[in-house]
């Protein structure tokens, strides 16, 4: 038998298996249509677990583990129709725009003027009252308390990544995101003036600008220390007495008074934090086109996949994903998702509803948009 033949027989094959798969389908509706009016939850431990031994016993042994994945993926395809037919979507939000709301409200912002995180915030309010905090922390506690009407924080850049405090902050305060935006990081490294780099004993700034400039640190073997903030670290090489230098915006350095001895020293040419508005209610528009949630899976075999073929089913485009570890015995960790759509659409807030009834910690972060 030639590779032709034996591709026609797969073919065959795969037409039959389409045809049974369109029929077991049809039958999953009739399914969903019986659990709403008999009132039934979709998913049915019990029953899967039955269907999955029966699946393994009837397997050859090389086949067991790819047996069951088959069949567990059905099975996920089929819940999440049940899901669409069940959910009717009439928990929809409303829509309450941020901006017309309070067009000069007071933003909670992480450091002091000049810093990545003021530009961030002057960007989405321009006539926006910003307050100042050295700790990230502090901006949440701002905003939950009701102290501020926002808060802007940086949650990743194109070359370091993600600001790993920022996602563990958003797991424990109650706080959602309103909008994001986007800054161009631009490095420099600031003295006081008259201070040769020579003389330069140790560079200071936030860990995140520590690593976005790792190579030029390098290059010149200057020892680092960490601080809370780029700004508050150029504020700090200003009052300090030590011949130290700080890498910060340019912004910052001029605001400060401080000479500026390298510009433009990130490793990346493109270099950008993604900043997110933060706050106590929920905010949402017509055209918010970013959903944000948080999640945790149980320790089981394939539970990420099977999250992951949800959103394929929805036809959902999921545009990042972060675990952070929570302090457990079993190692958790709590995913944060970020996916294109809008709750206007009705197979997204269908899967959201999907995933809050199904999963033991679900948070709707917000749905949004990038200014």
């Amino acid at each position: 038998m030639d590779l032709n033949e034996l591709r026609n027989q797969i073919n065959d094959i795969d037409k039959y298996i389409l045809e049974l798969f369109i029929k077991r389908m049809g039958l999953c509706v009739n399914v969903a249509e019986y659990k709403i009016k008999n009132n039934l939850q979709v998913f049915q431990t019990d029953r899967e677990k039955a269907i999955i031994d029966k699946v393994r016993g009837n397997s050859p042994e090389w086949l067991e583990e790819s047996s069951e994945l088959l069949f567990t993926t059905i099975m996920d395809i089929s819940k999440s129709h049940q899901y669409q037919l069940v959910f009717d979507g009439s928990d929809k939000m409303e829509y309450l725009d941020f901006k017309k709301v309070n067009n000069n409200p007071t933003v909670a912002c992480p450091g002091t003027e000049g810093s990545y995180s003021h530009i961030a915030s002057t960007r989405i309010f321009p006539d926006g009252k910003q307050t100042f905090f050295e700790d990230f922390e502090d901006v949440f506690d701002a905003v939950v308390k009701g102290d501020a009407d926002f808060g802007i924080m940086p949650i990743q850049n194109s070359t370091a990544g993600s600001v790993h405090q920022a996602y563990n902050l958003l797991k424990k305060y109650n706080c959602h995101i309103a909008a994001s935006t986007k800054v161009k990081v631009s490095h420099c490294l600031a003295v006081k003036k008259g201070t040769d780099i020579s003389q330069v004993e140790k560079i200071i700034s936030h860990e995140q600008a520590l690593a976005q400039c790792s190579e030029f640190i390098k290059e010149k073997g200057i020892a680092t220390e960490k601080y809370s903030n780029t700004a508050l670290a150029a504020e700090f090489v200003l009052e300090s007495d030590k011949p130290y230098g700080a890498i910060c915006s340019e912004e910052c350095a001029n605001r400060l008074g401080l000479e500026i001895l390298f510009s433009e020293i990130t490793n990346a040419s493109d270099n950008y934090t993604r900043f997110i508005l933060l706050s106590k209610n929920v905010y949402s528009s017509k055209d918010a086109d970013i959903i944000s949630v948080s999640l945790s899976l149980s320790h089981t075999k394939s539970s990420l996949y099977r999250l992951l073929t949800k959103f394929s089913v929805a036809g959902l485009n999921l545009t990042r994903i972060e675990s952070r570890p929570v302090a457990s015995k079993d190692f958790d960790v709590v995913f944060y998702l970020d996916f294109e759509g809008s709750l206007e659409n009705p197979q997204v807030s269908k899967l959201v509803a999907e995933l809050k009834s199904e999963l033991s910690y679900f948070k709707f972060l917000g749905n949004y948009k990038e200014i």
